[in-house]
């Protein structure tokens, strides 16, 4: 395996997208990555623990027919990924979590550069939130074991499976819209920097 070293600052914002119960509809088809909403807990507590910042985004769907609409219950946030009271909720209505919101602006006024990008979609919202993030300047984190993708039918109906598009997804973002890492790296990451009570 790959050994990066990284050391990420004190003020790089965990951006936890779209954990929601509508990721378990049935109509989505199959994922990959059923361990991701675990890993989105840990890094969830190792945030917490050391005071780094936390912005969660939430995907109100307009479609009538969307688990995702707010009032339907596909709209609620998956338990491991709850926000506590006063960190703050985003909430967008298309892919990037950019676009209509005010995202960007509050990063820019707290001077918070790097995003570790977790969540849902990888290939819908984690990935056009990522690159849009790239290319307004923002130094991005996607953490590949704490985001999922589900399979699809191709333009020429074909199938493609989840890890099909997930392997096509982490590709495609790596070293050109910012880093793919894991879990387990940006924890080693942010311990060097936790102070751990004797």
């Amino acid at each position: 395996g790959i050994v990066v070293f990284m050391d990420i600052e004190k003020n790089a914002v965990l951006l936890v997208i779209d954990v929601q119960k509508g990721m378990d509809d049935p109509r989505l088809g199959q994922r990959n990555n059923p361990g991701a909403e675990k890993n989105i807990e840990r890094l969830l507590q190792a945030w917490r623990a050391s005071g780094r910042p936390i912005i969660h985004v939430r995907h109100d769907s307009t479609g009538a027919n969307s688990p995702f609409r707010p009032g339907q219950p596909g709209n609620e946030v998956k338990p491991e990924a709850q926000p506590l009271p006063g960190e703050p909720v985003v909430r967008k209505c298309v892919s990037s979590a950019f676009i209509g919101t005010d995202l960007e602006q509050r990063l820019r006024a707290a001077q918070q550069k790097t995003l570790v990008v977790v969540g849902m979609m990888a290939e819908y919202c984690v990935n056009t939130t990522a690159r849009m993030a790239e290319n307004l300047g923002f130094d991005v984190l996607v953490v590949a074991d704490a985001t999922a993708a589900w399979e699809h039918k191709n333009f020429d109906g074909s199938h493609l499976g989840a890890d099909e598009v997930y392997r096509a997804v982490m590709a495609t973002l790596h070293d050109e819209f910012g880093q793919v890492v894991t879990t387990d790296a940006v924890l080693a990451a942010t311990q060097s920097t936790v102070a751990v009570a004797p």
